[in-house]
Parts: structure tokens; sequence; C-alpha cells
């Protein structure tokens, strides 16, 4: 057993209003002690215990590791041509999936884990320290299957994600697509994953093809969550609330009764920013949402089409800009909100007994993350009580 004393914390975010100030649970000149991978004390610098070693912070933050509960990283290619076309005036579609495909159909398994590890690296220099990622760029049972496979070495928080689009293969008979993501490829991915999704929305599935396919998930023991409202009105989030899905993600286009279904249920409404950014869309309204009553997370949607980025604090930014956020808001949807929306209760905080999931920034408070945006304020990186990544 070893004992670990983080000392001299300017501002720790505990996300435990029993532990702090307001709902972020802030504790001032603080200190927290990590017991082998789970956090075992926090409180005043003055009353730390005795521990095996000390780390000095030195004045800055420390806030829990971010949660993204929201990524697409098993892929090969990129779609430069098509982010430029866009910036140039084309508008976004679901259709540029299928540049995507081809590449990561062609691509070889290490191809593939090289790719996936490299955003995942990238991720945790900028303090996500739990990740969820999702099939969907292979549209063959081979290729989901595979896709699956290759992210389970990497995190326990893999989606199974058949229902992107419907297979170029089965461009003529979308129904036939549905029996295959439902049948023989939902028998070989489901082994690989905890969640199933779908894209409902026009140009993929819509609500009853997408209620067919989240059932079938949830019959073979994966848990629904759901691409829901992001280009147009439909019926996502209402769907997401009727079959208890974890998160019902992008909620850009929701009525009142999507709002009210949301407030009174246990979806958790995931944003994501980094979309409307790349593709200069309508920003979905994170205050009508709160205001509301519904839990929010943030997280970036990493993707090669609709957002690149793997930034969880470029996503702060964004939702405290132009999504109507606070800055305590937005980082508590970034910690804890993910933890919801990937039902969790071990991550997104810093309690005793929380897993030891934390980052350092480069700043006395979490503010600074929309404060300075674009700036790379997370200077440390502890996950699972091991201290992963020192960069400052």
């Amino acid at each position: 057993m070893t004992t670990t004393a983080i000392t001299n914390i300017a501002t720790l975010v505990t996300n435990n209003p029993d532990l702090g100030e307001g709902p972020l649970g802030q504790l001032h000149d603080a200190a927290l002690v990590i017991e082998n991978d789970k956090i075992a004390w926090v409180g005043p610098t003055a009353d730390v215990p005795a521990t095996d070693e000390r780390h000095d912070a030195a004045g800055r933050a420390v806030i829990p590791g971010f949660v993204d509960s929201h990524s697409h990283l098993v892929f090969a290619g990129d779609r430069t041509a098509e982010f430029n076309a866009r910036m140039e005036g084309r508008s976004y579609s679901a259709g540029g999936i299928r540049t995507t495909v081809a590449a990561t159909r062609a691509a070889t398994d290490a191809q593939l884990e090289a790719n996936l590890t490299r955003y995942l690296s990238e991720a945790l220099r900028q303090g996500t320290t739990t990740f969820e990622t999702k099939s969907g760029y292979g549209l063959t049972t081979h290729d989901e299957e595979r896709a699956l496979r290759i992210a389970s070495a990497h995190t326990d928080e893999v989606t199974y994600l058949g229902a992107h689009i419907v297979s170029p293969d089965y461009a003529d008979d979308p129904s036939a697509y549905v029996e295959l993501v439902t049948g023989e490829m939902l028998d070989a991915c489901a082994p690989h994953a905890r969640w199933i999704d779908v894209f409902c929305e026009k140009g993929a599935f819509d609500g009853d093809q997408a209620r067919a396919i989240l059932t079938a998930g949830k019959a073979r023991g994966l848990h629904p969550r759901i691409h829901a409202n992001q280009l147009s009105y439909g019926p996502g989030v209402q769907l997401a609330v009727e079959l208890d899905a974890a998160s019902a993600d992008h909620c850009t286009h929701v009525t009142d009764a999507d709002v009210d279904a949301l407030a009174n249920s246990n979806t958790v409404a995931t944003l994501l920013p980094g979309a409307e950014f790349s593709t200069r869309a309508e920003w979905p309204n994170a205050r009508r949402l709160l205001d509301a009553g519904v839990t929010v997370a943030l997280s970036t949607d990493c993707n090669p089409g609709s957002s690149f980025t793997s930034s969880v604090p470029f996503c702060i930014a964004l939702a405290v800009r132009d999504m109507g956020m606070t800055p305590d808001e937005a980082l508590w949807s970034a910690t804890a909100g993910g933890a919801q929306a990937l039902r969790r209760t071990d991550i997104g905080h810093l309690a005793p007994g929380a897993r030891a999931d934390l980052a350092i920034l480069d700043a006395p408070s979490h503010v600074h993350l929309a404060y300075r945006p674009g700036v790379p304020l997370v200077s440390q990186v502890w996950r699972a009580g091991e201290h992963v990544g020192q960069h400052c």
C-alpha cells in the first residue's frame, strides 16, 4: 500500500457539496491523499496526515479528471477536404461518414489501434482520465466487431454503433441493414461492448428503426445511448427517455416536451460543442436545459468528420462562451456529468473512495479553463492513483 499527499492546492474541486463550498465542493489551501488507486482523504493542507510521499501543487488548482462520455476514435484517414469545403460554405450532413467507412475498412488492426492510442494519449495530456468510444466506421459484421475488440483493450466504456448510418452496401435496402445490425452483427459485437447507440436522424435511422435497434441491444445486455436531435427536431430525445437511455447526445433541436421529458428522467443530455463549432451549426441551449433541471454532460465527440478535437478544456470554453453555461457548470458537466452519462459513481469527483483521477492546472482556479481558452493549462495528470503525465 502506497500513500501520496498532494499539498498546497490553491483550489480543490471535489464535486461533493458536503466537502466544501458550493455545488463544486471547493476547498482552498487544500490537500488530498491518494491511497493506491483511490482518494483516501481531502481537507486543509495544515491537517494533511503523514504519507509515504508528498507532492507540492505549489498554489495550483486540482480538479477531477475529465470524463469524455462520447467519442468516435476507432477510424482511419481524415476528412480535411470535407472540412475545407464546409468552411467555404457547404452544409454538414450525415453522408460524409461514408468517407471514413471506406478508409477504416481498408486499414489494418494495427493501424486502427495506433490511431486510437495516439488520440487517447492526446486526450490524457489534456486531463481526460475516462473515455467512452464507439464503433460505427466499419458497418460490416467483421469491421464493427474488430473496432470494438480493439477499443475494449483500452477502455471499459465501449459502445456498439453499427447503426451510425445505413451501410453503403445496403443503400437500396435499409430494412435489411437494420436486420443485420440487430442480428448477426449484434451477436458478434455484444461480447465486446457495454453500450449500444444509434444515430436517430434524417439521413440515418428513423424513430421506429432506432427503437428496434436499441431494444435488440437491451435484450443482449447492452444499455442504450442515442445520438438525438442533432441536425433537426425528431423522436430521439423522447425515445431515449422511453428506453431509459443513459444519455441523449447532441440535443440541439429540442421542444419543451423534450426538455420536460429529460428533466423527469435518468437520461443525461450530453452536449458536444465541438460539433457545432466545426460545422457552424446552431448551438445547443444549455441554459434552457439546466434551468429546467436536466442533468447535462459535456464531451468532445472526437471524430474525424464533425468534431476533430480531443480537448475537453476547449469544449468547456465553448460551452461557457456560446451555450450559456457558467464555468462552474461547465466543469461539473465535463466531470461529474460525464460520469452520470456513463452511470458511474467512482469517477468524476474527488471525495474519499473515488478513483484517484485528477488533473493539476497551471492556474489557481478552474475558471481559467474558460478564461484562458486555447492555453494548455493541464500540467499534470493522475489516473487511478498513478502519476501519468507531467509537462509543466
